[in-house]
C-alpha cells in the first residue's frame, strides 16, 4: 500500500462525485452560459454572504486575480512572512500587480491587529502605499494553524476603519470552519474578498472560487480572461465542487483526528526533535540536529510513506480523503520500523 501524505491535493473524485461530473448540464462559461458553473458561483456567493463569485482553475489564480484588482504599481500588500501568496505563487504579486510586499512575523503565520496597525505606511510620498492586507487560514507553513473569530473580527474592524481591503487566502478554510465551529457567512462578513479552494480537503479535482462584490468580480473576470483563465464547458469541474460542498465538508474532522494520531505516533520517534501544534490536517515535524529533510523523505519513501520536505530540517504530512484508518494503521507500523 502506498501511503500518500505529501498533500491533500492528491485526493481523487469519489464515485458519487464522478457521477455528478458526467451528468452535469454544460454550456460555454466564457459566454456566461454554463449552467453548472453559474450554479456553483451562485451557491458559493450565497453561502459566504457575498454578492458574486468567480470559478477559477486554482487558488494561486484566485489569489493573484484578487491582488491584481486590489493593488496597483507603487502600492503594497501586507502579509505574514509564511504566506502562500508570497512564498509559493511564483512572485505573482510583483509579476502580475507590480506591487511590493511588507512581510510581518506572526504566530505560526497568524497576524494580530497590533502588528497590522503598526505596519500601515504613513501618508508620505516617500512611503509605499499600503493597499491590501492578506491573511491565510489555515496557515500551511504554520502547521495548519487557525485564526480565532475574535482575532478576525478585530482585524476586520481595523481594516475597515482605515479603508484598506482585507483578503483571505482560504485554501483550507473549511478545515478551519469545522474545527472552530465558524460559518461561511462569518468569513464573508469579516473579509472583503475570499479565495476558497475546492480541490484540497474537499476532494474536487480542480478549482477555486473568488468571492466579493459584484463590481469586484466584474473586474476579476476581466483579469481572469487576461491571464488566459477563461474556460468553456467547465461545468464538468464545477459539478465536482457542488458535490464536494454538499457531501464532503463535515468529514474533514476525520482528517484532523488522523493528523493528531500521526503526531502522537511521531512524537515517540528518536529522529523527531519537535512537532508544530496540530490544529487541523497538517503535521510538521522538526528533525533532530544534523538530519536532512530530503534524506528523511527518501528513507520514508522506501517504506511506502510519501511526505514532503518543508525546509532543510522539516517534514510535512497532510491527511485527506484518501487517507483512511487502514492507511493510518499501516503508517503507524511502517514509520516505527
Amino acid at each position: 500500500m502506498k501511503i500518500e501524505l505529501r498533500s491533500d491535493t492528491f485526493t481523487l473524485p469519489t464515485p458519487g462525485m464522478r457521477e455528478a461530473m458526467f451528468s452535469a448540464p454544460l454550456g460555454d462559461d466564457v459566454f456566461g452560459e454554463d449552467p453548472t458553473v453559474n450554479a456553483l458561483e451562485e451557491k458559493m456567493a450565497k453561502l459566504f454572504n457575498k454578492e458574486a463569485a468567480l470559478f477559477c482553475v486554482s487558488g494561486t489564480q484566485t489569489n493573484q486575480i484578487a491582488i491584481s484588482v486590489h493593488v496597483s504599481k507603487g502600492q503594497e500588500v501586507i502579509c505574514d512572512e509564511l504566506s502562500h501568496i508570497y512564498l509559493y505563487e511564483g512572485g505573482g504579486i510583483m509579476a502580475n500587480a507590480g506591487a511590493s510586499v511588507k512581510l510581518l512575523k506572526g504566530d505560526l503565520g497568524r497576524l494580530n491587529v497590533s502588528q497590522i496597525r503598526a505596519a500601515i505606511s504613513p501618508d508620505d510620498i516617500h512611503a509605499c502605499e499600503s493597499r491590501l492586507v492578506s491573511l491565510e487560514n489555515t496557515v500551511n507553513k504554520g502547521g495548519g494553524s487557525i485564526y480565532t473569530s475574535e482575532a478576525l473580527q478585530e482585524i476586520s474592524d481595523f481594516c475597515r476603519s482605515v479603508n484598506i481591503p482585507l483578503h483571505l487566502d482560504g485554501a483550507r478554510i473549511f478545515n478551519a470552519m469545522v474545527e472552530m465551529g465558524q460559518t461561511p457567512a462569518q468569513f464573508g462578513t469579516w473579509f472583503d474578498t475570499l479565495s476558497v479552494c475546492l480541490s484540497k480537503g474537499l476532494g474536487a479535482p480542480v478549482g477555486s472560487i473568488l468571492l466579493g462584490s459584484k463590481e469586484f468580480i466584474k473586474k476579476a473576470r476581466r483579469v481572469r480572461k487576461r491571464l488566459g483563465g477563461g474556460w468553456r464547458q467547465a461545468g464538468l469541474l464545477a459539478a465536482a465542487g457542488i458535490y464536494a460542498l454538499d457531501h464532503q465538508v463535515e468529514r474533514l474532522k476525520e482528517d484532523h483526528a488522523r493528523a493528531r494520531q500521526i503526531a502522537q505516533v511521531c512524537e515517540k520517534l528518536p529522529w523527531v526533535k519537535a512537532i508544530l501544534p496540530v490544529s487541523t490536517n497538517i503535521v510538521i515535524l522538526e528533525l533532530q540536529d544534523g538530519l536532512s529533510s530530503a534524506t528523511k523523505v527518501a528513507e520514508l519513501k522506501e517504506k511506502g510513506i510519501y511526505c514532503a520536505p518543508f525546509g532543510p530540517s522539516y517534514v510535512r504530512f497532510v491527511t485527506h480523503l484518501g487517507f483512511d484508518d487502514e492507511a493510518l494503521q499501516a503508517f503507524s507500523e511502517r514509520i516505527s520500523e
